[in-house]
């Protein structure tokens, strides 16, 4: 597939960011459909971004929405920090500037070992995680083409090339290119509870995967979360045991991200602890 290697407009940037304001005024609509919130993985100091659910049903449209050929209104999602380990390059860990989008082997589905030299691999129980990208501004036609770095803790609450013991790996990030249906999935695993967060996974769009190697293309930035009663049962297994603790005192309410709310923040999850869990998420972007 060819990939366009223009430069992303920083004007462009600049109006993304300030048309997804908050998550609660960017909003899918689905006609007789019941609301769908969505969910994620802990970290102390950072915000999080709505995506909306291809089967969430709640809330007004905003003026960037566009109505799919199924007749879906859709919009494009808030916009929130990449938190403090986004390992995109934009900071720095104790060697240096963090940057996993430039390693060999980065753009992978299976995210469970680490790449370019580094032999780490994060245990914790199966999850693929499938995000479909839709453009907002193309009447919410499927994104094909654009491209998703995504990471998200270990089991143990941990991130990848910061963390005390893992400042080495690179394992739970990857990149992917979306598909003719703008699907990108990942294979990983469901990820633990830190203290002062509820479980999520962050995830930056990119308009094409070879612009998806350097952060001042990216188009959207956000992060998305589980179901509460998926999440308790997943932390009942073993290896999630510190999760229990820190899960029981921190709430959606409480949350620093999703206080204001989970209905285009929570995926939709199949599966169980001993087969896997499947979590989707349409992802609207305008680009």
């Amino acid at each position: 597939m060819a990939h366009d290697h223009t430069t992303l407009s920083e004007d462009l940037e600049r109006m993304l960011a300030g048309a997804a304001s908050r998550r609660q005024s960017l909003r899918w609509l689905f006609a007789g459909a019941a609301a769908i919130p969505l969910a994620g993985c802990g970290g102390s100091s950072e915000d999080s971004s709505a995506t909306a659910s291809s089967t969430s049903s709640s809330g007004s449209t905003g003026s960037t929405g566009g109505t799919g050929s199924s007749g879906n209104v859709c919009s494009v999602i808030p916009e929130e920090t990449g938190g403090p380990y986004p390992g995109d390059g934009t900071n720095r860990n104790a060697s240096g500037v963090a940057n996993a989008l430039v390693l060999s082997g980065i753009v992978r589905s299976d995210i469970r070992a680490s790449v370019a030299g580094a032999t780490g691999v994060a245990q914790g129980i199966p999850l693929t995680i499938r995000l479909q990208l839709v453009n907002v501004a193309a009447n919410c036609a499927a994104a094909s083409g654009a491209a998703v770095y995504l990471w998200h803790c270990t089991r143990e609450g941990g991130y990848s090339m910061y963390s005390s013991g893992i400042t080495g790996e690179n394992f739970l990030r990857g990149v992917q290119e979306a598909d003719s249906q703008g699907v990108v999935t990942f294979q990983t695993i469901f990820p633990g509870c830190y203290d002062g967060r509820m479980p999520h996974v962050h995830f930056e769009v990119y308009p094409t995967l070879a612009k998806a190697s350097n952060a001042s293309n990216r188009i959207k930035t956000s992060q998305f979360a589980f179901p509460l009663a998926t999440t308790n049962e997943a932390y009942a297994t073993s290896g999630y045991s510190a999760s229990v603790s820190n899960l029981a005192r921190i709430s959606f309410a409480t949350d620093m991200v999703f206080s204001d709310g989970t209905a285009l923040q929570m995926a939709t999850v199949t599966g169980n602890p001993t087969q896997g869990y499947v979590a989707t998420l349409t992802v609207g972007v305008s680009f």
